[in-house]
């Protein structure tokens, strides 16, 4: 099946501006499904250029205490994998040309039946899969399916992959390749440390789909070490989702909040960054 194209006009439409790619992460019905929709809408209103949603899990070991937290209420409330995959089609109605990539788990994916999963990301308007546990060497678990409806499956590349796993990462990764800076869980007690860029050439070396660099991003700042390394644009989700941890019990602080945070990183990754990669 034919693959979106969303991925590729956002890029080309930011590097032609020297910018970086901005894309949010939260988890979807959290707090619950109708300030859920209204946060998306805020990460879109002040500068989101895609987006990056994730399904509560009740094991998410790839994220650290804070979107941990966050996962616990909508499966508190017993929001379905269903449900969220709904939501995520109302956010493609209002948001028809925004790039929307999906963060799952594996036992998400068999728990609906692989080709079930996909066939239902592709109903709603998905456009890429990373599933935070499978490695690359695991590939082939979900790549034909993917393949076959259209979905774009992300792989994360570590800092300390060997070359030749790197090379797998580039080969495989569609749609844009998740970079870490640093080892670890997802989370803002971390700061990110400035990518290698010996680990971002060589990626771009096997030809590699653009570079997103996620993890320990949270200000401004680690914006502008990114575009430094030479990444094609960032995720931020921890401080994102801190803050609704923060505020839920208040929607409109929590709303403000948000906007305001999305606003000042969007803003850094919307410099022109000509001179500084």
């Amino acid at each position: 099946m034919e693959v979106s194209m969303r991925y590729q006009k956002m890029f080309d439409k930011v590097s032609a501006n020297n910018h970086l790619a901005y894309i949010p992460f939260v988890i979807v019905g959290d707090p619950d499904e109708a300030l859920s929709l209204q946060l998306i809408d805020k990460l879109v209103e002040n500068g989101a250029d895609g987006l990056e949603l994730g399904l509560a899990f009740s094991d998410p070991v790839a994220d650290g205490p804070v979107i941990q937290e966050a996962t616990l209420r909508p499966l508190a409330n017993q929001f379905s994998i269903q449900a969220g995959l709904e939501l995520i089609g109302k956010v493609r109605k209002k948001h028809p040309d925004l790039p929307i990539g999906l963060l799952t788990y594996a036992n998400l994916v068999f728990a609906q039946g692989i080709e079930t999963f996909f066939n239902k990301c592709r109903d709603v308007g998905i456009d890429s899969i990373l599933v935070a546990d499978c490695p690359v060497k695991e590939s082939q678990l979900f790549s034909d399916k993917a393949e076959a409806c259209g979905i774009q499956l992300v792989f994360i590349a570590p800092p300390d992959a060997s070359d030749e796993t790197l090379e797998q990462i580039a080969q495989n990764s569609k749609g844009y390749t998740y970079v870490l800076s640093r080892k670890g869980i997802t989370g803002t007690e971390v700061a990110a440390s400035k990518a290698s860029t010996g680990f971002l050439k060589k990626l771009r070396q096997y030809q590699s789909p653009p570079l997103i660099q996620g993890f320990g991003i949270s200000e401004p700042k680690h914006v502008f070490d990114a575009a430094n390394a030479g990444v094609d644009g960032i995720i931020t989700g921890s401080a994102i989702v801190n803050l609704i941890n923060q505020h839920y019990n208040n929607p409109q602080i929590m709303l403000e909040q948000v906007g305001d945070y999305v606003r000042s990183i969007a803003q850094a990754a919307h410099t022109d960054h000509a001179n500084t990669a």
